[in-house]
């Protein structure tokens, strides 16, 4: 443990982050974790994967938790999110993240997931509001639950996180007031850059020194992107992304892509995505989500990704509809990983299934650059009838 770090700091340990997260087989990724924060000094920190904390059976580990009862009693009303079973999401989640570590109890769980964590330190948890221009809900398209982050936060407590060091963020949407009233007395949240959209502090208050470091190749535009305060300031990170398809540009919408709202530009790096059109300037062996990861300040903070499949969208843009793969019921699944291209990788191949030749050829292109830059495992099968050989897929059903 050390003390207070500097840009310069940063900066050193930037080439170390990713150049230590090479990838050494197609099986087994060594990294190292390098905690670099102190209780109530939390401008910036740091944290790193090891594999010394972290045995190598988490990685490429992706647990599947399928709870038919999450859902109750919609039959395609507007209001999707008053149809979810807190209950039954805290059972989700829990059982998610003792699989996923081997553990036997929640507390243990989020300890292993972890393990450096000293009280008052901040824990940022991305949400994805993309669809929701303003504090109320938009006519039911698809956006985030209140459910999956509630029952996240009170794990966290059983470890001593206090609700106050807890920021619920997707810092270029609105939070709409529907989240926010469900969500447990004393979670902070964060929204757009402008201040007091929604009553909330701003996911921006500063033009700081926390820029994303992108290298795309020539003829290949990437506009500059700075990491959200809420981000800079939090010690760890935990990805909550939708399992959505159908995006006109990047054919999927997932985890990588979450971190569009933990920039300030994501529209800087649509050309570097645009796997759908192929605009002047796309390169097939670039994607700028790769970059957006290995920011030190994003994929450097992340100790767990999960996807949320309770409704998922079929179509990123529209209100939630039942999926033929799942008995023509909604997916009622959560998606539980430190890796994040193995749980993108499966969520993207139920999206696949699911749409067939709706969904572009190269949607995962993305994840076969991140896999070859040492973020993860990739592998794509379909997975109602085939199994994975280098993804440790694991489906629950409760």
């Amino acid at each position: 443990m050390v003390g207070k770090i500097t840009r310069r700091d940063v900066l050193k340990i930037l080439p170390l982050a990713i150049g230590g997260a090479t990838l050494v087989s197609t099986n087994k990724i060594a990294r190292e974790r390098l905690l670099i924060a102190k209780a109530g000094d939390i401008t910036p920190q740091l944290y790193f994967p090891m594999i010394s904390q972290l045995s190598n059976s988490l990685y490429a580990k992706v647990v599947h938790i399928h709870a038919p009862a999450a859902t109750n009693g919609w039959t395609g009303q507007l209001a999707y999110w008053e149809y979810v079973n807190q209950s039954v999401v805290d059972e989700m989640v829990n059982r998610g993240v003792t699989e996923l570590t081997g553990e036997t109890t929640v507390a243990d769980a989020w300890r292993r997931l972890i393990p450096a964590y000293q009280t008052g330190q901040k824990i940022a948890i991305k949400v994805n509001f993309n669809n929701t221009s303003s504090c109320q809900p938009t006519n039911g398209v698809i956006d985030a639950l209140i459910q999956p982050v509630n029952a996240v936060v009170s794990g966290l407590e059983q470890i001593g996180v206090q609700r106050s060091d807890v920021c619920v963020y997707d810092a270029i949407r609105h939070v709409p007031y529907r989240f926010i009233n469900g969500g447990l007395e004393g979670i902070i949240f964060f929204d757009v850059m402008y201040p007091n959209a929604c009553g909330l502090p701003a996911g921006f208050t500063s033009q700081a020194d926390h820029y994303v470091t992108f290298n795309p190749p020539p003829g290949t535009p990437v506009g500059a992107a700075i990491v959200t305060d809420v981000l800079f300031n939090a010690a760890y990170l935990i990805n909550m992304p939708i399992m959505k398809g159908g995006h006109p540009i990047a054919g999927v919408t997932l985890g990588y892509k979450n971190h569009f709202g933990t920039t300030n530009n994501p529209g800087g790096m649509h050309t570097a995505v645009f796997v759908v059109s192929k605009p002047i300037g796309y390169n097939p062996n670039y994607n700028a989500l790769v970059d957006l990861m290995a920011c030190p300040l994003i994929g450097g903070k992340t100790v767990l990704t999960i996807g949320d499949g309770i409704f998922g969208a079929r179509n990123f843009s529209q209100a939630p509809t039942t999926w033929s793969t799942f008995g023509n019921k909604v997916p009622n699944s959560l998606f539980f990983s430190i890796d994040p291209v193995a749980v993108d990788c499966v969520m993207h191949d139920y999206l696949k299934i699911e749409l067939g030749s709706g969904l572009v050829s190269d949607a995962n292109r993305y994840l076969q650059l991140a896999a070859s830059a040492g973020q993860g495992v990739f592998e794509s099968i379909n997975p109602w009838n085939e199994t994975y050989d280098q993804i440790n897929y694991i489906k629950i059903p409760i």
